[in-house]
């Protein structure tokens, strides 16, 4: 397959490129578009064969759901079973914007989908691109982010043509992604609202509209189940990079010791070590291959920076990945998900 690649401006995207690119999800195709928090690869939400060209495109395990985006807030009653008050109060709040809710499946939605549950993940993007590519297309778009699975999810086109060149019909490229992470996923189909996914909407900005929200960590309950995850994100290795990555997390003189004296260990075995660190820390220039993914002091920036950070490490070559851990409240809270996540051990 020959993937066509076309660059429009984020603000004011190219008509005739959004009506391509909605041509091509209506007929079954692939389009890889950008959001507010990473790219997506699209299809056609009601064309089971189109979403299973996804999981083909991505080698990704058939049981892990698929979030619907959708440019009109009318169309989730045309899709959901049931549209709660709840739901109807978080949308009002946030959409546009990072946030996916789960409520039961209606009748249209193929199981492709769902991966055979009876729930639905919903969100509406805050990007014109996005925004703009929905409409043209007319249908709701299933779409998850436009990497190989278990890869650093692509904030950039390039990093989209790196993993899928080849397997999808179009990449739209707007220029990078804006958060960096991908949404919070808030499962409405439990008695108390529960966070399976944290992101950019965070637990504390959930409570302040709904009051009571938990928040479910599926790192160790999900590890070894055959339980088909409730949200992307939930069950499979996610985010990492080619190298091992090890996150070290506790106070910051001992993170800091630690790293040093693994930095020292594994060059003493002759391998190549990267270090993820951030600006205002510590020094780790002569312990290794230092970058950094933002200030240690805003998570915002840390989040904007972690996925590209990681794909830079794959292109340095490095052998060994140490990571410094963050505080997780607030948007540290998305941040070290992704990182326990991408993580091949945690210390």
């Amino acid at each position: 397959m020959q993937t066509k690649y076309l660059i429009t401006d984020p603000r004011t995207p190219n008509p005739d490129m959004l009506a391509e690119g909605g041509s091509i999800l209506r007929r079954g195709g692939l389009v890889a578009f950008p959001t507010e928090t990473v790219y997506g690869l699209g299809a056609n939400a009601l064309d089971g064969d189109a979403v299973a060209g996804i999981f083909a495109a991505k080698g990704r395990p058939g049981d892990n759901p698929l979030i619907v985006h959708v440019a009109d807030k009318r169309t989730v009653k045309e899709l959901a079973k049931d549209v709660p008050e709840q739901a109807i109060t978080l949308m009002n709040a946030f959409w546009p914007g990072p946030l996916t809710i789960i409520l039961p499946v209606g009748g249209k939605v193929p199981g492709q989908v769902t991966a055979g549950l009876e729930t639905l993940a919903l969100r509406m993007p805050n990007h014109p691109v996005a925004l703009g590519l929905i409409k043209a297309a007319g249908v709701p778009v299933a779409a998850p982010s436009a990497n190989t699975s278990g890869r650093p999810s692509p904030t950039t086109a390039e990093h989209v043509w790196f993993d899928l060149a080849g397997r999808i019909d179009l990449i739209l490229d707007a220029g990078p992604a804006g958060f960096g992470l991908e949404s919070t996923v808030l499962d409405l189909t439990v008695p108390t609202p529960q966070i399976l996914r944290p992101g950019g909407i965070t637990p504390e900005k959930l409570r302040e509209v709904l009051g009571s929200v938990s928040v479910a960590f599926s790192e160790a309950d999900m590890a070894n189940t055959t339980t088909p995850p409730r949200s992307p994100g939930m069950k499979y290795t996610h985010y990492a990079p080619n190298a091992p990555l090890y996150l070290i997390e506790g106070e910051e003189q001992e993170v800091t010791a630690k790293i040093k004296d693994l930095a020292l260990f594994y060059r003493g075995q002759g391998q190549r070590v990267g270090i993820l660190t951030y600006s205002g820390g510590t020094d780790f220039t002569s312990f290794g291959e230092v970058l950094k993914a933002g200030h240690r002091d805003q998570p915002e920036t840390i989040a904007n920076a972690l996925y590209a950070v990681l794909r830079r490490f794959d292109q340095l070559g490095v052998d060994v990945i140490l990571a410094e851990g963050i505080e997780d409240r607030g948007i540290g809270l998305a941040v070290m998900n992704r990182l326990r996540k991408a993580s091949a051990k945690i210390r």
